[in-house]
Order: C-alpha cells, then structure tokens, then sequence
C-alpha cells in the first residue's frame, strides 16, 4: 500500500495538559483553535483532572497547535504539557470534543 506525500507529512500527537484546565472552558476554545489551525483529532478531560488529546496535521500545524496548548484560554493556568508523537494510522476527518 503505497502512502501519498501528503500524508507522509500527518503527524499524530499524544497530548496531556497538566494544571488549572478543567471548569474553565479549555476544551471549547481547543476545538475553536484546532478548525482555525486545520488539525484534527480530540479532547476530553480525564478523571484525574488533567486534559487529554490526540492531535494530528502537520508539523507545522501541530506546532502551533502545541504553542497555544501550553497557553490555554485566558482562565486557564497551564503547568506542564506532556506531548508524544504517535505512530498512528487513524485519520481524523475533523477536531472534536469528547
């Protein structure tokens, strides 16, 4: 099966957003950011109070999709983002919230 050169240059990312970013609209201003930046994938809040995504587009998509995650909305208070490229065969076909 022979992969298009287009998608050769998708990267998908494993992220986890630690800090204040829960209870402050985190996950709707990243699905806004993401259809503004063209990435797809997902992001939910998990149990432990953190936020998790899956991030995919290009580099220089993910790029500046990481450097607005380290910000977050305005309420938001980011301590740490732990990121991991994926090796990943699902394509996304938008950015959605979970």
């Amino acid at each position: 099966m022979s992969v298009s050169s287009h998608d050769s240059s998708l990267e998908t990312h494993s992220i986890r957003v630690h800090g204040r970013v829960q209870g402050v609209g985190y996950r709707a201003a990243a699905v806004r950011q993401a259809h503004m930046i063209g990435v797809r994938g997902w992001v939910r809040n998990v149990e432990d109070g953190t936020v998790e995504a899956i991030v995919q587009g290009s580099p220089d998509q993910i790029d500046l999709m990481l450097e607005w995650m380290r910000r977050g909305p305005p309420a938001a208070r980011v301590a740490t983002l732990d990121c991991q490229r994926e090796p990943d065969d699902r394509r996304f076909g938008h950015f959605e919230q979970r």
